[in-house]
């Protein structure tokens, strides 16, 4: 069974088409990982859920920060969406109440680690080993389940930007969140910079792209991710990074995570978007 991990589709539903097309990808026998951002800037974020949830466990997807951005809206109605936000055709759907419960169900991290794959959004902090990623995320995870509007309303915001083990419980769950579905540099002593995008070779010490500091504790794996569109592809035994730009005018991009020597399958996207996040 072929595994293809895809980047972050952000509703752009017909490059996922073309590209599962291109991959001839059947449903009864591969399997997708997907790295979030299922939704939001594209025009169809609603048939991409529709889509991948009729998949069931031949998809199998992380939550990154605009699949949460858009619970937060589900949860909350009064929050204002943002100007850029192409969230209201999901928010206004018949089946609205379905998808959302789906899209709660999905977890922040995923460890195989039969394959010695790590799959989330964003990246992890020097400091943590995959053992602390899969505990921190697995809390994260029972608290948003167990109080969705509650965890989602203390979600947003940058504080603290660096991890304690004395934080409390909305510190702890608010700092998981951006770090695995947020997060692009980091100082090798693990503060977060949440709001620098610009490519690696543009950002000044002490920030590091997350993957790039010699001390990090997750070893042993290949972390999956994506979020990073001014970061582009990026293949290494350690690191698989997704993100392509699709909603920018990019690519969707998809990896058999099997096949190391097999090429990069991508999918052209017509920009929805002005660049950025």
């Amino acid at each position: 069974m072929p595994r293809y991990a895809i980047g972050d589709i952000q509703g752009c539903f017909q490059p996922l088409q073309a590209l599962l097309k291109r991959l001839r990808f059947a449903a009864d026998r591969d399997q997708l990982l997907l790295v979030g951002d299922l939704v939001n800037r594209g025009p169809d974020s609603l048939q991409v859920l529709r889509h991948v949830r009729s998949l069931a466990g031949n998809a199998l997807s992380v939550l990154g920060n605009h699949d949460l951005h858009l619970l937060a809206h589900h949860f909350d109605p009064q929050r204002p969406l943002r100007k850029d936000d192409t969230l209201q055709q999901v928010l206004q759907a018949s089946d609205r109440e379905p998808l959302m419960q789906w899209l709660l169900e999905r977890p922040l991290l995923i460890h195989d680690a039969a394959h010695r794959d790590l799959l989330l959004h964003a990246g992890l902090i020097p400091q943590w080993t995959v053992q602390q990623a899969v505990t921190q995320a697995a809390e994260a995870e029972r608290a948003l389940r167990a109080a969705p509007e509650k965890f989602l309303a203390a979600m947003y915001g940058n504080k603290p930007d660096r991890w304690r083990d004395d934080l409390d419980a909305a510190d702890r769950h608010r700092f998981t969140i951006n770090v695995l579905t947020r997060l692009r540099y980091c100082s090798a002593d693990g503060r977060v910079n949440l709001k620098l995008k610009d490519a690696p070779a543009d950002v000044a010490p002490p920030w590091r792209p997350w993957f790039e500091h010699a001390q990090r504790r997750a070893t042993g794996v290949r972390v999956v991710c994506g979020h990073w569109s001014t970061l582009g592809l990026l293949r290494r035994p350690d690191v698989l990074a997704l993100d392509t730009g699709c909603v920018w005018g990019g690519a969707l991009t998809a990896v058999n995570l099997d096949d190391p020597e097999a090429p990069a399958v991508q999918e052209h996207c017509a920009a929805c978007q002005t660049p950025g996040d």
